[in-house]
């Protein structure tokens, strides 16, 4: 495991921190520090202005193999280039489930023709993505997936029929890969495949949820017979728990560094407001503090030791916990949050419903320990997964 970085990887970060400085400014300033988790609403067409402005300068898909667009960088210089995006308020990236799970997979599974023709529109930032996995009874539990597709060979199309939930961004996005069931009569991982499907069509409609935070980051996805060519899907079909299980691994990658630059200004923001309100004064609100700034670096050592291993998509033992362990650690820092806050936390900034960015990471935090896998479902993959502990067992209805 890395702690450290080199005197050229240092060169490297003044580079990345000079760019973003004379770029993340202008037409783009009003996006700084805009459109993470809980604010994924704000500015979706400057946002993808801006995902056009990077791809300008070569920093999308930085770790991309070149022959793919990317710049091919060492884990090192990958993890300096997300920390200083996040460090400079760089806005959350619109690209992000395109570069971050929907391109690597493409890179890993794909056909060279495949590669050629959906890797570029993501390296440009003119194509955007989203995740058809959970169902309304297939949460956590991906192996239950409903959603049915069926090939017409004379056609060339799948066709496509189910339903899909807390899509994040499906309203913004041009594709959305889709686990679907392609074998009559399967159930669990078995039938299942990969599918590339196109957004804007008749057989799509997009419906958004309403969150406790007022916006609609998530949303309902219902494919009615939808099509996708025949050529659209990964591997072969019935491959398809295979590949979503290497995505997932994927997920697990450098920008979770970038993810732990974001905890740390939210974390500054809260000792900046103890400080000025007098709350730091408390002896516990001042342990809690302590605790949380103590836990942040914990998180980042782990992902360190997570990153020392290949970046396959395999999901190693160490990266078996991360999700558990910064869901719940940001769960607590909401609560923080509105404990520094005090009386404050109750007040809205504006009418209807106008929550400051401390009110906002609080509601959104409560879902962290719920998407992408439940803390229970986590749990499970801990204890079976990487300690080879008896599998819990499963009650049939």
């Amino acid at each position: 495991m890395k702690l450290g970085f080199t005197a050229a990887d240092e060169v490297f970060r003044a580079e990345v921190a000079a760019w973003l400085a004379a770029n993340l400014g202008g037409e783009f300033e009003e996006l700084r520090f805009r459109g993470g988790p809980g604010d994924e609403h704000s500015f979706p067409e400057q946002r993808k202005a801006w995902e056009r402005k990077l791809a300008g300068g070569r920093w999308t898909c930085v770790g991309w193999a070149p022959e793919h667009g990317g710049r091919g960088l060492s884990i090192n210089q990958q993890v300096i280039f997300h920390e200083e995006y996040a460090r400079a308020g760089g806005p959350g990236r619109m690209g992000h489930i395109g570069e971050g799970l929907a391109g690597p997979t493409i890179a890993a599974f794909g056909t060279d023709e495949q590669k050629r023709r959906l890797l570029p529109g993501i390296v440009s930032g003119s194509e955007f993505w989203c995740q058809g996995y959970s169902e309304p009874g297939a949460g956590s539990d991906l192996a239950n997936v409903k959603t049915r597709a069926t090939l017409d060979e004379a056609g060339g199309k799948w066709r496509i029929n189910g339903q899909k939930v807390w899509t994040s961004l499906a309203h913004e996005s041009d594709w959305c890969f889709v686990i679907a069931r392609t074998e009559a009569g399967s159930v669990g991982h078995q039938g299942l495949s990969f599918l590339l499907v196109p957004m804007a069509q008749a057989g799509v409609t997009v419906r958004p949820i309403e969150q406790l935070t007022g916006t609609s980051e998530f949303n309902e996805v219902f494919f009615d017979d939808a099509e996708t060519d025949a050529a659209n899907i990964l591997g072969a079909p019935g491959e398809g728990w295979k590949i979503a299980m290497a995505l997932l691994g994927f997920e697990r990658g450098v920008s979770t560094l970038g993810q732990q630059m974001l905890f740390h200004n939210e974390l500054e923001e809260i000792i900046a407001i103890a400080r000025a309100n007098g709350a730091a004064a408390d002896p516990l609100l001042r342990q809690r503090i302590a605790r949380a700034w103590s836990g942040l670096r914990i998180l980042r050592a782990n992902s360190l030791r997570m990153l020392s291993g290949p970046q396959d998509g395999r999901l190693q033992r160490e990266a078996m916990i991360y999700k558990l362990g910064w869901s719940t650690w940001h769960l607590e820092l909401g609560k923080l949050a509105m404990d520094v806050l005090g009386a404050e936390a109750e007040l809205l900034e504006g009418g209807p419903y106008q929550l400051g960015r401390l009110q906002s990471m609080f509601l959104f935090s409560r879902s962290d320990t719920i998407y992408g896998g439940s803390n229970e479902i986590q749990r499970n993959i801990i204890a079976e997964r990487a300690l080879g502990m008896p599998r819990e067992p499963r009650v049939r209805g």
